[in-house]
């Protein structure tokens, strides 16, 4: 049987960060699935939900596909599902799904008051875990990643982290940006484990003129951004590829969500910017589109992500931004960065704010 047809149309899309309702029980009742004893709805119909609790059916035999697409297609749009661990799980269940459904740690945190509640964050992660059952295409998805570099310091850790994506093949167009010769950038290009290709410029060359000589160079099917200061969990590229599939975007990226403001040791989240909608802005760190797609960055000295959008956005492309759980922005002195805005901008539209580095668990840093 095929996936209900929302999965592969829409994904997440109209994902609510805060649900204005409680839980409602899914019920496996006359062949089909219901929520409260009414039909089951489009997941428009259930974003106010903080969530469906699962009762396990003892479904025949000749239901049990028909059962199954319905779990995994719910799960596939970012609906939050949990069970009671106590419930037996069938057998006829996927393990996956069945441990993440009776994973009730997201649950465990209380709704409070106040900039440090995570009561909305954790069911969200929650959500992005479920996001990731839906099938993935037969052949591994290539991704040519295209970074520039002034900072030896930075370059070990962004390779690393390239190197560490999963459900992907990456290649790295790395330019270096008046540092070809310094000898920690050597040491990082040489330690890299994926296949790289380095091109470089004296520092007095644009910005979006390099970035333009390294993806050149690309050979994937598809071409991401990557900023060298920033953090990225190990499934960013695999979650802008979900979101591409299951919106039909033209460009996705994510929304900028998560700041380490170095200076201050201090993590913020602002939500400001909605996630899993269509967007004219996405992070410029993340932006993921069809190879075939780029038009090139313009050779400028700063602003290159917001002119790419602006342009593709200009042309019909249709911008996609999802999730920014799996990725930090990291920001130091303002004169550090060709974004450039006093940090206590970030203080001022924070949401969440942490001592110290504290992204969301999907980061995997612990």
């Amino acid at each position: 049987m095929t996936a209900t047809p929302f999965v592969d149309t829409r994904g997440a899309a109209g994902y609510l960060r805060t649900p204005t309702q409680g839980f409602a029980t899914l019920r496996w009742e006359g062949a089909r699935w219901t929520v409260e004893g009414a039909p089951l709805a489009e997941p428009d119909a259930l974003r106010t939900l903080a969530g469906l609790t699962v009762e396990w059916p003892s479904a025949e035999e000749s239901e049990r596909r028909a059962a199954l697409d319905g779990l995994v297609a719910l799960a596939c749009a970012g609906v939050p599902l949990t069970s009671e661990p106590s419930a037996a799980v069938p057998p006829w269940v996927p393990a996956h799904l069945g441990e993440l459904l009776t994973d009730r740690a997201w649950l465990a945190v209380p709704r409070e008051l106040g900039p440090r509640c995570v009561a909305d964050l954790r069911r969200e992660e929650h959500s992005v875990r479920l996001r990731r059952l839906a099938p993935r295409p037969s052949l591994t998805p290539t991704v040519s990643v295209v970074m520039s570099s002034m900072r030896p310091h930075l370059l070990g850790s962004a390779l690393d982290q390239i190197a560490r994506q999963r459900h992907v093949q990456v290649e790295v167009l790395l330019g270096l940006h008046g540092i070809e010769e310094h000898p920690v950038a050597r040491r990082a290009v040489e330690a890299c484990p994926v296949p790289i290709h380095v091109v470089s410029a004296e520092a007095a060359v644009p910005f979006g003129a390099l970035l333009n000589r390294a993806a050149s160079h690309a050979s994937g099917e598809y071409l991401a951004k990557w900023d060298d200061d920033d953090w990225y969990g190990p499934e960013h590229l695999s979650d802008l590829l979900l979101a591409k599939r299951a919106s039909g975007a033209d460009v996705v990226g994510t929304a900028a969500e998560f700041f380490y403001l170095e200076p201050l040791l201090t993590t913020i989240r602002r939500t400001s910017y909605k996630s899993e909608v269509w967007s004219d802005f996405v992070a410029g760190g993340t932006i993921l589109l069809d190879r075939d797609d780029f038009p090139g960055f313009e050779p400028l000295t700063r602003g290159v992500d917001a002119a790419l959008l602006k342009a593709r956005h200009a042309e019909g492309a249709r911008i996609y931004r999802t999730h920014g759980l799996g990725y930090v922005l990291r920001r130091s002195l303002s004169e550090g960065h060709t974004w450039r805005l006093p940090l206590s901008h970030f203080l001022k539209v924070a949401h969440n704010q942490w001592r110290g580095f504290r992204p969301s668990l999907l980061m995997e840093t612990t």
